[in-house]
């Protein structure tokens, strides 16, 4: 049995099953409950309305949608759902009565619902247009009433003698067209109220009377269950026709208009009516309200139960449509994909489950070897998942191939924590990721989308915590403050004028681990950071590179393309460390010469040190020279030129040497095709033989062209790309630094109540500040840049990256699996 680890994915077995049809449905449940099996599609060809079950999932389709309809009820009822747990009486399979009792259940339910729906919506329909009516007599009357007061307050007027008699008989006229004046009363809805009047300002020319009142009271409409406002109108206007127009510019605006009587006897009779019509209609609401919710509730009870038990019976027959059905409908033969290491686990279920069914019939399993391309499958866990997303997202990996998952749970968070080097931030971003860890059963329910990317990284967030950790003890970093762990190798003069630049003098300590805290503050102190980040950084590049390269040697091992190991690893690894190798040397001893040592009679022993850019530069430009007072070691130029003699050898050799040999094989026909392999059956070999692919000189050669000039220049490219940890490194320490002084530090220097209260102040933005700009801005920043140089620099060098992702048929976590 090969073993399970993340070098590479997992073997994987073609494997055949022939499964009984009394059994087919409760083995391809287990199988989907174990989640191991990729199951192919043997009627490739045949329309999917063709296929053996498409009456049964039609069947389940109308289920789930029953499922959908109650769900939507059950939250437009503000009723809290049951959420379904993992649990056996829920997993296993159903059998074919149990299926029709469960449509015949939800049909009923259904038919139930939609009922009282109906005599629901009837009632609120009735509802609104009582209470409609109610405001329209209440605010009619008073409009009436109104005018009638008015006009008995001018008919109580005194009359004197000298009145003319043709003014009184005028008057009457009056009296008479006002008697007889039409009216109009109605609700419309109170944002198409100003429109209303316009257009009927217009229409009428102003020959009309208008009154409006809002209508106080929550009024819901049937068809939005929405609350809406809505106001009462009452038009005075004089004319048949008019009275007409009014009318149907009204209901073309939505208006529901209402005939209110002349009398105020009646009015009042219909309004004592109406009152009484709507709380009979208020307690039939209520008990028929009560009932449709007490209804929805016991619904609501078993709906996810039933919505996970169609969903997955519906991808029970979605699977088992992929399957070559026996002609006599004894049997059927199922073909897949399944990691080695499972076989046995999945003969055992399929023997129980077959067991299960009392019918004494059994399954075969058989690996039914086949020269297809196997998908690829990684087994993770909780801490690796994150780590193996990263690399899935850029590609999967070739089955067999080296996966760069396995580094990238140590490579990833180390070199995000050099650009994020600080011991508070990196303590801050690991107690963030520890809350999530230690109460991730309870907070994976979030299903937020937002909240599941940093639920998911969890365990990357914690690596990455910690490693900022280790990275800001090196750089002697606490929220832009230095630790004084131990003695410092500097001691500061007592003595100095404070116009006096004032210069720490060594005394022969060592500080040991990480940056001396004497150089925090000080003048110099960028500068000499500046300095040795951009060196660790280029190190890091060229140590993280090389070693992509190399993973190079074990994928051509492992498909036994041992000759690649010396057309193409060899002359990279040459060309790579001929040049940026020997940067890296020349770096080291840099560092580990005393520059300034000085012999008995005072004089410098060495020269100044040279700037190693410049060396890089002239060791193109003048091959095998070095300038002595540019001379980093006796014999540095003897030894560039034959480095630079080297790397150009490698540029031929890689660009001809693969596609010569190549050729040469073909010549000999020194390859294997799918006609030397034993004979399988003419579907499969048909299959086969189109994944053969035709050799062509001319494009390999350019082939090789392009990868030859892209590895050149991307060693150069890539090498400076890895700048980026120093500039981000030194980013975030200013950014830290600026924050505190201009948030904390300023108020060190006032005493009493200001000090108090500015520090209070000042914490609270430094806090804020720093969660949302160096952990929020800069961490994603860091993350960004981090994952660029994986994707790029070195999964670029070895990592093709275009594999199959193994997709088994399984119920996930939602309970469900659909094809």
């Amino acid at each position: 049995m090969a073993p399970t680890t993340l070098f590479r994915s997992e073997e994987m077995s073609h494997i055949q099953l022939y499964i009984p049809t009394e059994i087919a449905q409760p083995c391809v449940a287990e199988l989907g409950e174990l989640g191991k099996v990729q199951f192919r599609d043997l009627n490739p060809h045949v329309n999917a309305f063709q296929r053996a079950y498409v009456s049964n999932i039609r069947r389940l389709d109308e289920m789930e949608r029953q499922c959908r309809f109650f769900q939507l009820q059950i939250q437009k009822a503000d009723i809290p759902s049951r959420h379904l747990f993992p649990a056996g009486q829920f997993s296993r399979a159903r059998s074919a009565q149990e299926v029709d009792d469960l449509e015949e259940k939800l049909k009923d339910y259904e038919s139930r619902l939609l009922e009282m729906n109906s005599s629901y919506e009837i009632l609120q329909r009735r509802y609104l247009q009582y209470t409609e009516l109610f405001h329209v007599l209440r605010e009619t009357d008073a409009f009436l009433r109104e005018e009638d007061h008015r006009q008995e307050r001018r008919q109580s007027v005194e009359i004197s003698a000298t009145t003319p008699l043709l003014e009184s008989d005028g008057n009457t006229t009056e009296d008479t067209q006002r008697i007889h004046l039409g009216r109009v009363t109605g609700v419309i809805d109170r944002t198409r109220l100003q429109t209303f009047q316009r257009v009927l300002w217009r229409s009428l020319r102003g020959n009309l009377y208008m009154k409006t009142a809002d209508i106080d009271e929550r009024i819901v409409d049937p068809d939005s269950d929405e609350a809406v406002e809505k106001s009462v109108f009452a038009i005075f206007a004089h004319g048949t026709q008019v009275i007409q127009k009014i009318r149907k510019i009204s209901e073309s605006l939505g208006a529901t208009l209402y005939t209110i009587d002349d009398t105020a006897e009646r009015r009042r009779e219909a309004h004592i009516e109406v009152n009484s019509r709507i709380e009979d209609l208020n307690n039939v609401l209520f008990t028929t309200k009560s009932t449709r919710v007490s209804e929805l509730t016991k619904i609501s009870e078993n709906l996810a139960a039933w919505s996970t038990i169609v969903r997955k019976e519906k991808g029970i027959y979605h699977t088992m449509n992929l399957f070559n059905h026996d002609t006599q409908g004894k049997g059927s033969i199922a073909e897949g994909w399944c990691p080695t290491n499972d076989i046995p686990l999945i003969r055992k279920t399929l023997k129980d489950a077959a067991r299960l069914t009392g019918t004494g019939m059994d399954c075969v399993l058989n690996e039914h070897p086949t020269k297809k391309t196997p998908p690829t499958y990684h087994r993770t866990n909780k801490f690796t998942a994150g780590f193996q997303g990263i690399i899935n997202a850029y590609g999967i990996a070739r089955y067999g191939e080296v996966n760069p998952g396995l580094f990238t749970t140590v490579s990833f968070p180390f070199l995000f924590a050099v650009m994020f080097g600080d011991v508070g931030h990196g303590a801050l971003l690991v107690l963030f990721a520890l809350y999530l860890i230690l109460n991730e059963k309870k907070l994976a329910l979030n299903k937020g989308e937002i909240f599941q990317m940093f639920f998911s990284g969890r365990y990357m967030m914690l690596m990455m915590g910690i490693f900022s950790i280790f990275t800001g003890m090196i750089y002697n970093d606490v929220f832009s403050l230095s630790l004084n762990l131990a003695p410092s190798g500097f001691d500061w003069p007592t003595k100095y004028n404070s116009t006096d630049t004032v210069e720490a003098i060594p005394n022969g300590n060592v500080y040991p681990f990480g940056l001396d805290p004497s150089w925090h503050g000080s003048e110099n102190f960028l500068l000499f950071t500046n300095s040795y980040k951009m060196k660790q950084a280029i190190i890091l590049g060229v140590v993280h590179m090389t070693f992509a390269i190399c993973l190079n040697v074990f994928n051509h091992l492992h498909y036994k393309k041992k000759m690649f190991v010396w057309l193409e690893f060899v002359p990279q690894i040459l060309f790579m460390e001929s040049i940026f190798g020997y940067l890296i040397f020349c770096i080291m001893y840099k560092w580990s010469v005393n520059w300034w040592e000085v012999d008995a009679s005072g004089h410098h022993v060495r020269n100044s040190p040279p700037n190693l850019l410049n060396m890089l530069i002239y060791m193109f430009l003048t091959p095998g020279t070095v300038n002595p007072e540019d001379q980093l070691f006796p014999g540095q130029g003897s030894l560039q030129g034959f480095l630079i003699l080297v790397a150009v050898v490698c540029v031929p050799w890689m660009w001809l040497g693969k596609p010569f040999y190549l050729k040469r094989q073909h010549e000999k026909h020194q390859y294997t095709t799918v006609a030397n392999e034993e004979t399988h059956s003419s579907t499969v070999a048909e299959e086969e033989e189109d994944e053969e692919e035709e050799f062509e000189f001319s494009e390999v050669m350019i082939h090789q062209t392009i990868h030859t000039i892209e590895f050149c220049l991307n060693c150069i490219s890539n090498t400076a790309s890895y700048l980026r940890l120093w500039a981000l490194s030194l980013a975030h320490a200013q950014l830290s630094s600026v924050l505190w002084d201009m948030t904390l530090k300023l108020w060190f220097n006032f005493t009493g109540t200001t000090a108090v209260i500015g520090l209070v102040v000042g914490f609270s933005m430094w806090f804020v500040l720093t969660l949302g700009i160096l952990l929020g801005m800069e961490g994603l920043s860091a993350f960004l840049h981090a994952l660029r140089l994986h994707w790029v620099e070195f999964d670029g060098k070895f990592y093709m990256g275009d594999g199959i992702a193994f997709e088994p048929f399984t119920f996930n976590v939602e309970d469900a699996s659909e094809e």
